[in-house]
C-alpha cells in the first residue's frame, strides 16, 4: 500500500498549543499479542475517576531546579518537561512532580518548586499537560519542609558526587533563616541537633508554630490543592514522610507540644487529619488523594525512642485505618528521615515488608485502602512480585550492579503485586525513583524481561527491544 496525503494520518494531541503526536496505543499498556498471563504489574488500576495504565509510578524526586529569585520563583521550567515528560513517554503510569511547597518557607531549598501563588499555575499546567499528552497521569506532592527548610541544593554543598551533606541556605541565596518553622522552636530543635552557630551543622533553628500559624497552614494546603486542580493535575499526594513538617508533628521525638496538636496519638495526628479534610473538601470527588508517610522512624530501640517514644509501624497501622473514611485512596509507605540517629536496615525490600504488614492489617479490619511500596525497588521481578500473591516466597534482597542485575530487577518488581499460590500481594502499586533517573526506559525494560508485549512510544517503535 502506498501512503497518500489522505491516508497518511499523524494526528496530534488535542488541546495543546504545540504539536506532539497522539500515540495509537498508550505506551506501557499490554497489547493483544500477549498469549500468556499478564502480570498484575502491567494491569490497569482505577482509582476514583482515574485509571493507571499499569502499576508502575514515578515517585517524587527533588531536582532543585527552579528559580530562587524573581517572578519565576518556585515555578516549574522546561527542565521538568524534559525529565518528567520522558518518564511519561516511556510508559510509567503516574508521574509525580517533586515535593512542592504550599508556603514559601515550605520548600526544602530556595530552588524547590512551590504552589503558594496563582502565578505558579501556568508552569505547572505546562508540565502536567505534557505528561498527560503521553498517556500518563500527572501527580503533585504537596509539602512543607518545616525545620528541614532553607537548605541548599546538595551538589553545591560537597565536592563528592552524590553527597547528601546538608548546608544552610542564607538569605543571600534565597533562603529564609528567620522563618524556618516546626512543631517546636529553639536552637535545640534543629534537625541535626547542632545549633545554627555551629559551622558543621546543616540546618537552621526553627520557630515553633502557633495555633494561628497552623490554621493558616491548613488553609494554604487547601489553596495549593485548588491550584493543582486548576493546573490540570490528576492526583495529589500529601507529603507526611521523611522528617518534613507533617512527620515532625506525628512523631513524639520532634513534637512535644502541650496544646491540642501535641501529646498522644490524637493530638499529634490532628494537623495531618485537618490537612486531609481541608484538601478533600476543595478537590473533585473523582480526584484521587494519596498520602506518603514514614511508617517507622527506626527509633524503636534508640535512646531517643526509649525516652520519648517514636512513630512506629503500629502507629502507622492505627493511622491507616482512619484514612479511608477521611477520603485518602492510597497510602505510600516509606520510612525514616526525622532524626539523624535512626538505624536503618538498608537492603532491597526493606520497606516492602512494612507496606505488606499495613496492607494486611487494614484489610483484616474490613477497610479499603490501596498501598504503595517504595524504596530500593530497582529490580523488575521484585516490582512484579510485590503486587502478586505468593510473591513474598519468591522475593529476594537482590544486589546493586550493572546490566547483569536486570533479571533480578524483573523478578523483584513483579513479586510486590502478584497474587499466586494463596499468598496476598504486598502492595497495589510500586513507586520507583532513582532507577528512573538511571533508566528512563525502565518500564520498557521490565516488560521485555517479563516477556510482556507492551506499547512503545510511536517515535521509538523502530528501536524497540526484540522479542525474547
Amino acid at each position: 500500500m502506498s501512503f497518500t496525503r489522505e491516508n497518511h494520518n499523524n494526528p496530534g494531541v488535542k488541546g495543546l498549543p504545540y504539536f506532539t503526536p497522539d500515540h495509537a496505543v498508550s505506551p506501557g499498556t499490554p497489547s493483544a499479542k500477549n498469549t500468556g498471563p499478564v502480570p498484575t504489574l502491567f494491569k490497569p488500576l482505577s482509582i476514583r475517576g482515574s485509571t493507571l495504565r499499569n502499576r508502575i509510578l514515578v515517585a517524587p524526586m527533588c531536582q532543585y531546579s527552579t528559580a530562587a529569585f524573581g517572578p519565576e520563583t518556585g515555578s516549574l521550567t522546561d527542565y521538568h518537561i524534559a525529565t518528567l515528560g520522558h518518564y511519561a513517554l516511556k510508559g510509567a503510569a503516574l508521574i509525580f512532580i517533586e515535593a512542592t511547597g504550599v508556603q514559601p518557607n515550605g520548600r526544602i531549598s530556595p530552588n524547590c518548586p512551590g504552589l503558594w501563588s496563582d502565578a505558579q499555575i501556568p508552569a505547572l499546567r505546562r508540565v502536567s499537560d505534557f505528561i498527560k499528552s503521553q498517556g500518563a497521569l500527572s501527580g503533585i506532592q504537596l509539602a512543607h519542609a518545616g525545620r528541614k527548610g532553607s537548605t541548599a541544593a546538595p551538589w553545591t554543598t560537597s565536592s563528592k558526587p552524590g553527597s547528601k551533606v546538608s548546608a544552610r541556605a542564607g538569605a543571600d541565596v534565597g533562603g529564609w533563616p528567620k522563618d524556618v518553622v516546626g512543631p517546636m522552636g529553639g536552637e535545640e530543635w534543629t534537625w541535626d541537633g547542632k545549633p545554627s552557630t555551629d559551622p558543621s551543622g546543616g540546618f537552621w533553628a526553627p520557630r515553633g508554630l502557633t495555633e494561628e500559624d497552623i490554621s493558616q497552614l491548613v488553609q494554604d494546603w487547601a489553596s495549593a490543592a485548588e491550584r493543582a486542580v486548576k493546573a490540570g493535575v490528576d492526583v495529589i499526594e500529601i507529603h507526611g514522610a521523611h522528617g518534613y513538617l507533617v512527620h515532625q508533628f506525628l512523631s513524639p521525638i520532634s513534637n512535644r507540644r502541650t496544646d491540642k496538636y501535641g501529646g498522644g496519638f490524637e493530638g499529634r495526628t490532628r494537623l495531618l487529619i485537618e490537612i486531609i479534610t481541608a484538601i478533600r473538601k476543595v478537590i473533585p470527588e473523582t480526584m484521587p488523594l494519596f498520602l506518603r508517610i514514614s511508617a517507622t522512624e527506626w527509633h524503636e530501640t534508640s535512646e531517643l525512642g526509649k525516652q520519648h517514644g517514636s512513630w512506629d509501624v503500629e502507629s502507622s497501622i492505627r493511622l491507616a485505618k482512619l484514612l479511608p473514611e477521611l477520603g485518602v485512596d492510597l497510602l505510600d509507605v516509606s520510612s525514616a528521615g526525622n532524626n539523624p540517629q535512626a538505624k536503618i536496615p538498608m537492603h532491597n525490600n526493606y520497606q516492602v515488608a512494612i507496606a505488606d504488614r499495613i496492607r494486611a492489617a487494614v484489610k483484616a479490619d474490613g477497610k479499603k485502602l490501596l498501598i504503595g511500596a517504595v524504596g530500593l525497588i530497582t529490580e523488575a521481578e521484585q516490582a512484579r512480585d510485590i503486587l502478586e500473591e505468593g510473591g513474598a516466597s519468591r522475593a529476594g534482597n537482590g544486589a546493586d550492579g550493572g546490566d547483569a542485575d536486570i533479571d533480578r530487577e524483573v523478578k523483584a518488581a513483579v513479586q510486590m503485586t502478584e497474587s499466586e499460590g494463596g499468598g496476598a500481594p504486598k502492595a497495589d502499586v510500586i513507586l520507583v525513583a532513582r532507577q528512573f533517573m538511571r533508566e528512563p526506559e525502565w518500564v520498557l525494560r521490565v516488560a521485555h524481561k517479563l516477556g510482556v508485549d507492551i506499547a512503545w512510544p510511536s517515535q521509538f517503535l523502530r528501536v524497540r527491544f526484540p522479542k525474547l
